[in-house]
C-alpha cells in the first residue's frame, strides 16, 4: 500500500485569513487530521469535509495527549494509506514539537512535509501594531518559552536581559512573576515597556500594555490568561493603543 508523506502543517495564530495557500491545500486533500487544541475552529471548517478529525490536544500546563501516542497515531494512519495532516497552531517548528514528530516519522520510514505557519510570537504583537524588530530601539528579537517542561532547557534570563533584544515569551503567564523577577535581578529596567496579547487573531483576543515591573499585576487586573504572548522591550510601547479583530477590519473596508 502506498504511504503518503505526512504533512506537519502550521495553522497560524487563529484567523483563517492568515493560513498559507500550502496549508489550505493540504487541509483540502487530507483524509485524517490530527488537530492540536489551539487550532481555531474556523480553520477546520476549510478542511476536506470527509476527513476524520482527531483532536490530540497539547496545551502547556494542562492535561495533554502523550507525545508518544501522537507519534504512533501518525505512523499508523500513514501506513494505512491515508493522507495525514498533523495540524498545529502557529508554526510546527516554533514551540510546536514539530522536530520531534518529524524525527519519529522519518525513523518509521515515512516521508515528512513541513508546511510553515505564522507563529503567534510574531502575529500577536503585530495585531496591536507592535513590530518585534525596529532598528530605532532593538537589534533583534528572541522567541523564548516560559514553560520549559520536565526535560526542557530553561532560558538564561540574565543573558536575555543584557542582550537588548525584544523578548517574545510563549507560555509565560503562569511563571510571569518569576520571569519578571529574574529579568529585573539581571538589570532590566523596571519601567521597560511590556505588553500581553491573549488569543490573538480570534474573537476572544484581549491585550494590555504596561511596564515590566507591573506585568504580573496587569495580568491579574485584566484577567488575562493563557494562551497568551508576553512582549518585553522598547517596541512594546509602539503601535496602536487598541486593536480590532481582523474580521471587523474586513467589514469596515468592505
Amino acid at each position: 500500500m502506498k504511504t503518503h508523506p505526512v504533512a506537519l502543517v502550521g495553522a497560524g495564530p487563529g484567523d483563517p485569513d492568515l493560513l498559507t495557500l500550502g496549508a489550505l491545500r493540504r487541509l483540502q486533500q487530507a483524509d485524517v487530521i490530527l488537530c492540536d487544541d489551539l487550532v481555531d475552529a474556523r480553520v477546520l471548517e476549510l478542511a476536506n469535509p470527509t476527513a476524520r478529525v482527531l483532536h490530540v490536544g497539547k496545551r502547556g500546563g494542562c492535561v495533554s495527549t502523550e507525545q508518544r501516542f501522537i507519534h504512533d497515531l501518525m505512523i499508523r494512519e500513514a501506513r494505512s494509506g491515508a493522507r495525514v495532516v498533523r495540524l498545529k497552531g502557529g508554526d510546527p517548528f516554533v514551540f510546536g514539537r514539530g522536530g520531534e514528530e518529524a524525527d519519529a516519522l522519518r525513523q518509521a520510514g515515512i516521508e515528512v512535509e513541513i508546511v510553515n505557519g505564522i507563529t503567534s510570537g510574531l502575529a500577536a504583537p503585530a495585531s496591536i501594531g507592535i513590530p518585534v524588530t525596529d532598528r530605532r530601539c532593538t537589534p533583534g528579537v528572541a522567541l523564548v518559552t516560559g514553560h520549559n517542561g520536565e526535560s526542557g532547557r530553561a532560558p538564561d534570563w540574565a543573558a536575555l536581559a543584557r542582550s537588548g533584544l525584544t523578548l517574545v515569551i510563549y507560555m509565560g503567564v503562569a511563571r510571569c512573576e518569576a520571569i519578571v523577577a529574574a529579568l529585573m535581578a539581571a538589570g532590566m529596567a523596571a519601567d521597560m515597556p511590556a505588553a500581553v496579547i491573549s488569543a490573538a487573531h480570534t474573537p476572544r483576543q484581549r491585550q494590555a500594555r504596561g511596564t515590566l515591573a507591573g506585568l504580573p499585576q496587569l495580568l491579574q487586573l485584566e484577567g488575562i490568561a493563557s494562551p497568551a504572548i508576553l512582549v518585553i522591550g522598547e517596541v512594546a510601547a509602539l503601535g496602536a493603543i487598541t486593536a480590532l479583530p481582523m474580521a471587523e477590519l474586513r467589514e469596515r473596508s468592505a
